[in-house]
């Protein structure tokens, strides 16, 4: 998928592991292509108006976020212990500049903190308490408990700890790659990547996945792409799976969909990093592969279509005014 061009691209996406199709109504396909939709608009106003990616990343993240079917923010899954902790990490394309957070809770919309880190720290990487110290002095919202309680969540957590206790094995992908994420080239070809999670459904305390952790989950250098990541965290980190992209573009000479492929299919699929990426590099091309069940996804340019997808399907067009 490639510019033809030099207009803006944005892509996003709710998470790999998706619902079962044999578990999926058409009622809850529809809410979730209708909240891949939201999200996609928030970040095309900004750049059709010649906004910066940055801000177009921002706030497609910010309203996936606020959307509960996502795991991140208002739809963040619990930890073993019941509590919900939350990672976020973004990066400007123009400098490598980079901000992240890890196991907050309580902002409302943990991308922003991030960003706060990134412009306003003179770090890259802020945890725990530290983390809400510096967001409570940067005045950003937060909320409380029943604002990130969902049913769903809460039964997932049970169900997942029930099964642990019978020894049986967890076969629900959907529990292990909740991120969400959004990747951008901006009308001036500069790129830009957040990507923000709740984790995986009953981790541990404390644990930190790929999404926060620069190179791994979330890459982003106008030289050549944007990356944000979701699948098994551990993996993801382990193997630098956004950079790795960017180096075999860099020095391979690949182009972004061979980059993209090889990374997802070929080195972290046979080690069981199941997941995908959502990609985009400075020529405006667009890159979405995932090695599992599905992917929440979509991408928008300046034509102003919405194109969005759950499974290995075509894409449902959605034209916005």
């Amino acid at each position: 998928m490639t510019s033809t061009h030099d207009d803006f691209v944005l892509a996003i996406h709710g998470g790999a592991g998706t619902i079962l199709r044999s578990k999926m109504t058409p009622e809850r396909e529809a809410a979730y292509h209708a909240g891949l939709r939201r999200a996609l608009e928030a970040g095309r106003a900004v750049l059709a108006d010649g906004g910066a990616a940055l801000d177009a990343v921002t706030a497609a993240v910010m309203a996936l976020e606020d959307e509960p079917l996502f795991n991140a923010g208002r739809g963040a899954v619990y930890t073993s212990a019941g509590k919900q902790e939350m990672d976020a990490a973004i990066m400007d394309g123009r400098d490598r500049a980079a901000g992240a957070v890890a196991g907050i809770f309580g902002p409302r919309n943990p991308i922003l903190a991030a960003r706060a880190v990134m412009e306003h720290s003179g770090h890259v990487f802020l945890i725990g308490e530290s983390a809400m110290n510096f967001c409570r002095a940067r005045g950003l919202s937060f909320e409380d408990a029943s604002y990130f309680y969902t049913e769903q969540r809460w039964n997932a957590l049970q169900e997942t700890l029930a099964m642990r206790n019978s020894g049986a094995e967890d076969q629900d992908e959907s529990r292990k790659h909740g991120t969400v994420g959004a990747v951008a080239r901006d009308r001036k070809g500069h790129l830009a990547a957040a990507t923000s999670t709740g984790g995986m459904t009953a981790k541990a305390p404390g644990r930190v996945g790929d999404s926060p952790v620069i190179g791994a989950g979330t890459w982003a250098d106008n030289a050549t792409c944007a990356v944000s990541g979701t699948g098994h965290g551990e993996i993801f980190i382990r193997y630098a799976a956004g950079h790795e992209i960017a180096s075999l573009m860099r020095y391979a000479g690949k182009s972004l969909e061979e980059a993209s492929r090889v990374v997802v299919m070929d080195m972290l699929a046979p080690v069981g990093g199941s997941g995908g990426i959502i990609a985009v590099d400075h020529t405006g091309a667009v890159s979405l592969p995932f090695n599992c069940s599905g992917m929440y996804r979509g991408y928008v340019r300046g034509d102003n279509v919405l194109r969005t997808a759950i499974y290995d399907e075509p894409m449902v067009e959605f034209c916005q005014g």
